[in-house]
């Protein structure tokens, strides 16, 4: 079924399976979470599982129960991160057996996204899988198959299309606060070599997964990502065409995914998006602007502001009545759009428990992350072998 019972539990997980118990010593100073919790199973406790680990022990009525990851220290790390006490597996199947385990959140490689999410689904279990959704068009295909066929949830962890700020710009952008969109302009910028520390050579694969082509989409998967799903689910579009360019021009390090990113897709409207991502210069960080003929919006990761076309109106003490904010103008910024909102990760987790609790289908869906996929792999087709690449009409939703 699609909710997933919640049956009391009587008990409370024993402590961390592995070869060698030795490696997670005492656990009895960790608390329990009340019962009747959705209980989550993390695959893949690196940075990102343990940084969701962390954000789930501040959420009322989810709680960490079990933890895979195939290398030892890492699994480690993920277990002590829950406030919970938690079971732990080498591998992720083991997991899968555990019947105490409600729901799984998918933080693994790239290209293990889709075989691991199929698993889940085939062990009658919910999904919250990390963004990219899959890796390929093939393996795209084979889990929304696969999730056609299951009757439980599956959410995709664009965790923007949570954000209760970026929701209300949607809507404001649809109620034609920008008027006709022209363009969308968004970058990603950091300065660094975006390397993990690799302890032993023999894992810099699996740690680095990142760095290298066959396991990742590079920045375009990891970073990129998250705007095109914005400008798709702004436009309720797919691009028909992308153009891209790239390259590994600063960070002579092994490497085979490119240190700089620069695409451009054409949507059926006719409006163009533009998506950067460079790691040698970090001048404006994260930022998406949408151009239209009445105005543009520009939104960073917690914030967002409007600049009218033509004359601005820069009263200051208007109130916003959506939000009922005061409305202040910044020569720099525009307007502020003032919304409260969590942390976009928090919410995701928070709706991605409503939406099991109330039977209903996320916010972020299978649909909307195989398209964002879709969207990725073209852009690296079209870097990868210098050409435009068409929309994929094969995949069947």
């Amino acid at each position: 079924m699609k909710r997933r019972t919640f049956i009391k539990k009587t008990g409370i997980a024993t402590a961390g399976i592995l070869a060698t118990n030795s490696a997670f010593g005492n656990l009895s100073h960790l608390k329990s979470s009340p019962n009747n919790s959705i209980n989550i199973g993390v695959i893949g406790t690196g940075q990102r599982g343990t940084g969701l680990t962390s954000i789930i022990n501040k959420i009322e009525g989810i709680r960490v129960v079990a933890a895979a990851d195939m290398i030892p220290f890492r699994l480690e790390k993920g277990i002590a991160k829950a406030n919970t006490i938690v079971k732990g597996y080498q591998n992720y199947k083991a997991l899968l057996d555990n019947k105490d385990v409600d729901a799984v959140i998918i933080a693994t490689p790239l290209n293990t996204h889709s075989q691991i999410a199929m698993d889940v689904l085939d062990a009658g279990k919910h999904v919250y899988c990390e963004k990219t959704l899959a890796k390929g068009y093939s393996n795209i295909q084979h889990l929304i198959d696969k999730t056609k066929q299951s009757n439980t949830i599956f959410q995709t962890g664009h965790q923007y299309h949570s954000s209760r700020l970026y929701n209300h710009v949607v809507d404001l952008i649809r109620q034609g606060k920008v008027g006709n969109i022209i363009a969308f302009e968004c970058q990603w910028n950091r300065h660094g070599n975006w390397r993990r520390k690799v302890p032993n050579p023999s894992l810099e694969k699996a740690i680095n997964w990142r760095m290298y082509r066959a396991f990742s989409g590079g920045l375009t998967a990891e970073l990129c990502s998250h705007q095109i799903d914005f400008a798709n689910w702004v436009l309720g579009e797919t691009p028909e065409q992308v153009m891209g360019a790239g390259g590994i021009d600063y960070w002579k390090d092994g490497r085979e995914t490119y240190d700089n990113v620069h695409l451009t897709y054409t949507y059926p409207s006719g409006v163009k998006a533009k998506f950067s991502c460079l790691t040698s210069n970090a001048k404006d960080g994260y930022q998406i602007k949408v151009l239209g003929d009445k105005g543009t919006i520009v939104i960073d990761r917690k914030n967002a502001w409007f600049y009218p076309e033509g004359k601005k109106n820069k009263i200051i003490g208007e109130v916003d009545a959506v939000s009922g904010a005061t409305v202040q103008w910044d020569e720099d910024k525009g307007y502020n759009i003032n919304i409260a909102h969590l942390n976009p990760s928090k919410q995701a987790l928070i709706d991605f428990k409503s939406a099991i609790i109330n039977n209903k289908n996320p916010l972020s869906d299978i649909v909307s992350g195989a398209k964002t996929s879709i969207c990725v792999q073209m852009a690296l087709d079209a870097m990868y072998n210098n050409k435009i690449v068409k929309w994929n009409n094969n995949i069947m939703f």
